[in-house]
C-alpha cells in the first residue's frame, strides 16, 4: 500500500504568540499587584543562536529557544524580544545582517517584514537595544528588565538571561519572569492545542506506515528514515520532538535507546518485539508516541500477556484523568495494573499491597508515567516552586507530580521491562526477590521491553486522546497486515477556520 496522507499543514499561526504574550503580561501585572510593586518593567528575552559544529564552519539546522518561540515564533537566529508590561506593547530586535548575507544566504529582510510576519508593534535592531529602551522607557527612572533565568527541572540546566552591550545601564530581575511564564505554558491555549493535535496526527500516520513497511531483516535505521520520511513529505516537519527510538529485542529495554552510542544500528530478527518512540514537530509544537508490536506481525503468547499489561494500565489511566487528579496516584495506577496482569500470569506472586510498598512495580518501570507535552517534548512547569518531587523508586522518576488542569497536555506512557540492571538487585535483595517467580522472569530474559505512548489533553469533564493509532493487539495485526486504519476519520475534522490556525 503506498503511502499518502489526508493531512494538509498549517500556515504560520503569529496571532497564536501573540495570544501567549497577552497572558504573560496578564500573570505579570497579576503578580506585580500582588506584591505591590508598580506595574512596570520589560520582560525581555534574547533567542537563540546558530551555531556550527565544534571548530567547523558548518552551520547546524537552527531552532529556536522555545521560551522564545512560546512567546514570539520567530524562526531566524539572533533575534532580542521586549514586551512592555503597562501597555503589553511588543518589540523584537533583529540582527543587522552584512551585505554579504544576501549573496550567501538570501534575502535581506526589512524590518517590516518581521513587524508583520511576528505581529509585532515595532522592530528595531539589536545594536539600537539600549538606546530604544532607554528612550522610550525611562519615564520612571532606569528601566527594569525582566530577565529569564531559571532551572530546568528536566534537565537541571538554567535558562540563560539576555545579555546585551549596555545592559549595565538598567536595572535587572531575574527571579520574576521565569515561573510566571513557565507557568503560562502549562496551560494550552486552543490554537496551541491545535498545533499539537496536527504533530500529533502527522505522528500517527508515520508510525501507521512504519509498521505497514516493518519487516524481519531490515536495520532499525531504515524504521526510523520510514517516519522522518512520512514527517517531512506529507507533514511539513522538518524537525523532529527528540531523537527517534527505534529500538526492537533487548534493545527495547534501554529507555532511551538511539542515541549517538546505541544508533538504531540493530538487524530486525524475526520473532522480536519492536519498540518506537518517534515525534514529529510543526511549528515549534511536538508530539510523543510509542507504539509496540512484533516485527513479524503476529504476536506470540508472551508478548501478548506484556503488551496487554501494559495496554491495560494506559487505558485505566486514561479512564481516571480529569481535573484534579494527582499524576503521582495515576503512576501508581499504572504500577499496580502492571503488577495485576504480570501477577495473573505467574510472573509475580504475592500480595499486590506488599509489592507497591516494596516499590516491586519500579523494576518492572523505572520511568515516570509521563511528561507534560508542547514547544518542547518535556515542557516545563512539572515541578512548580513548593513542589518537591518523590524519592520512591520510579516515582522520583516522575517528570511532574502536579494535579492535572483543564488545558494541560500530558503523555501516558506505561511501560514494562526487563532490564537485567534492574533483575539482577531485586534477585538479591531478601524481600523483592521473593516476589518473583524466577523460572517463569527466565523466559524474558531477552524479550526488552513494551511501551505503550499517547498523548492526552485534559478536558473540563476528563481528557482526549491525540493520538490516532490502532493500540488492541487484533488492530495491529491487521493494519500490519495490510488493512486500512481510519486515521482522521474516526475523529471530526476540524477546519483551520474552526481551530484558528491559518491555512497555509
Amino acid at each position: 500500500m503506498a503511502a499518502s496522507s489526508t493531512l494538509a499543514p498549517p500556515g504560520f499561526p503569529a496571532e497564536l504568540h501573540a495570544g501567549n504574550r497577552e497572558r504573560l503580561v496578564a500573570a505579570l501585572r497579576d503578580n506585580l499587584s500582588a506584591s505591590a510593586r508598580p506595574l512596570r518593567g520589560l520582560a525581555l528575552l534574547q533567542g537563540g543562536e546558530e551555531q556550527t559544529r565544534h571548530c567547523t564552519d558548518h552551520l547546524e539546522l537552527f531552532r529556536q529557544e522555545s521560551y522564545f518561540a512560546y512567546l514570539f515564533g520567530v524562526r531566524e537566529p539572533g533575534f532580542y524580544g521586549a514586551i512592555d508590561i503597562a501597555s503589553g506593547q511588543s518589540i523584537l530586535f533583529a540582527p543587522r545582517l552584512p551585505a554579504d548575507y544576501a549573496v550567501w544566504m538570501g534575502e535581506i529582510k526589512p524590518l517590516s517584514y518581521f513587524k508583520d510576519r511576528y505581529k509585532v508593534d515595532v522592530v528595531y535592531y539589536v545594536d539600537e537595544i539600549a538606546q530604544v529602551l532607554q528612550d522610550q522607557f525611562s519615564e520612571h527612572g532606569k528601566p527594569l528588565l525582566f530577565l529569564l533565568y531559571g532551572k530546568s527541572s528536566d534537565s537541571g540546566n538554567y535558562s540563560k538571561p539576555a545579555s546585551f552591550e549596555g545592559i549595565e545601564k538598567f536595572d535587572t530581575d531575574l527571579s520574576t519572569l521565569h515561573p510566571i511564564v513557565t507557568e503560562c505554558r502549562v496551560i494550552k491555549s486552543d490554537m496551541e492545542i491545535a498545533l499539537i493535535q496536527y504533530a500529533t496526527d502527522v505522528s500517527s500516520e508515520a508510525h501507521i506506515e512504519v509498521m505497514r513497511q516493518i519487516k524481519p531483516g531490515m536495520k532499525e535505521y531504515q524504521l526510523e528514515s520510514i517516519f522522518l520520511h512520512h514527517a517531512y513529505m506529507y507533514g511539513a516537519c522538518r524537525h523532529c520532538s527528540y531523537t527517534c527510538i527505534c529500538a526492537t529485542g533487548e534493545n527495547s529495554s534501554v529507555l532511551h535507546y538511539g542515541h549517538t552510542a546505541a544508533p538504531n544500528d540493530r538487524t530486525l530478527n524475526d520473532g522480536d518485539m519492536a519498540l518506537m518512540d518517534m515525534g514529529a514537530e510543526y511549528s515549534f509544537y511536538g508530539s510523543d508516541i510509542t507504539c509496540s508490536y512484533p516485527i513479524n506481525g503476529k504476536f506470540n503468547s508472551n508478548q501478548t500477556i506484556v503488551y496487554n499489561a501494559v495496554l491495560k494500565a494506559h487505558d485505566a489511566v486514561i479512564s481516571h484523568m480529569k481535573p484534579g487528579v494527582k499524576w503521582v496516584d495515576m503512576h501508581k495506577l499504572a504500577e499496580k495494573t502492571i503488577l495485576e496482569s504480570l501477577q495473573k500470569e505467574n510472573i509475580i506472586h504475592g500480595d499486590i499491597g506488599d509489592m507497591m510498598l516494596q516499590r516491586l512495580g519500579a523494576v518492572f518501570m523505572p520511568h515516570g508515567l509521563g511528561h507534560l507535552l508542547g514547544i518542547d517534548t518535556h515542557d516545563p512547569g512539572g515541578y512548580p516552586e513548593g513542589l518537591e518531587k518523590p524519592k520512591e523508586p520510579g516515582l522520583s522518576s516522575l517528570r511532574t507530580a502536579r494535579e492535572l488542569k483543564e488545558g494541560m497536555v500530558i503523555t501516558v506512557e506505561p511501560g514494562c521491562y526487563f532490564i537485567d540492571a534492574l533483575l539482577r538487585p531485586a534477585r538479591d535483595d531478601p524481600i523483592s526477590s521473593n516476589f518473583f517467580n524466577w523460572q517463569e522472569i527466565e523466559k524474558y530474559k531477552n524479550f526488552g521491553g513494551v511501551r505503550i505512548e499517547s498523548d492526552l489533553y485534559v478536558t473540563a469533564q476528563g481528557c482526549k486522546n491525540m493520538t490516532n493509532v490502532p493500540r488492541e493487539t487484533w488492530e495491529i495485526e491487521a493494519v500490519m497486515a495490510g488493512a486500512p486504519w481510519p486515521s482522521l476519520a474516526s475523529r471530526p475534522i476540524v477546519t483551520a477556520t474552526e481551530n484558528g490556525l491559518p491555512k497555509a
